[in-house]
């Protein structure tokens, strides 16, 4: 008799969602190289400020994401809390960003960007089964 199955995390969702978080990781790659071009280059304001626009909006994309992964796929909501979370801290960085304050605003990136990390690779690497462990 077949079973019935579920689509759970593997949802229809699950590849925009990867394709969102690879798009915010690389926006915030590209920020920290425009980052450092502030300094050399004429017109690395302009790219980085081009930059953060970008970032924001793959920011926003990854909300969508994480909302059409969980609502038709019948995955988990915790994609859209990190997904939320991560916007919160996004619009916070752009806050600094334009007040000019490189003491918070670095190291808030260099979190966010270890975050988008995190997140990248929650979504792309498969998890060990639990059921392979042997039982005490």
């Amino acid at each position: 008799m077949a079973t019935p199955t579920t689509t759970g995390e593997r949802g229809g969702g699950l590849p925009f969602l990867r394709i969102a978080i690879a798009a915010q990781t690389l926006a915030l790659l590209f920020q920290a190289v425009t980052a450092g071009m502030l300094l050399t280059s004429s017109y690395g304001e302009t790219l980085h400020s081009v930059g953060a626009r970008v970032m924001y909006g793959a920011s926003m994309l990854y909300v969508v994401a994480a909302i059409l992964a969980w609502r038709p796929g019948g995955g988990p909501a915790r994609p859209i809390l990190y997904a939320s979370g991560f916007l919160v801290l996004a619009s916070i960085q752009v806050v600094l960003g334009i007040a000019h304050k490189p003491v918070l605003h670095v190291p808030l990136g260099v979190v966010m960007f270890g975050l988008s990390l995190l997140a990248l690779a929650q979504v792309l690497l498969p998890r060990a089964s639990t059921s392979a462990l042997p039982r005490p």
